[in-house]
């Protein structure tokens, strides 16, 4: 029984998880800088911070 009930919670996350990644515009796409530009600035990652520079600013 707990084996099953494993199983069944590593489908579910399985499946939140690539939901969540297909969802979200590839980065550097006009849709992606967008999105960026709605959400405040002290919530981007560093990352974020340089993908921005690089593809919405200095095209």
């Amino acid at each position: 029984m707990q084996t099953r009930l494993k199983i069944i919670s590593a489908v579910l996350f399985s499946f939140v998880i690539l939901t969540i990644t297909a969802c979200s515009p590839e980065v550097g796409s006009e849709q992606w800088c967008k999105d960026m530009q709605q959400m405040p600035k002290a919530d981007w990652s560093t990352n974020q911070l340089t993908d921005y520079g690089k593809h919405c600013i200095f095209k």
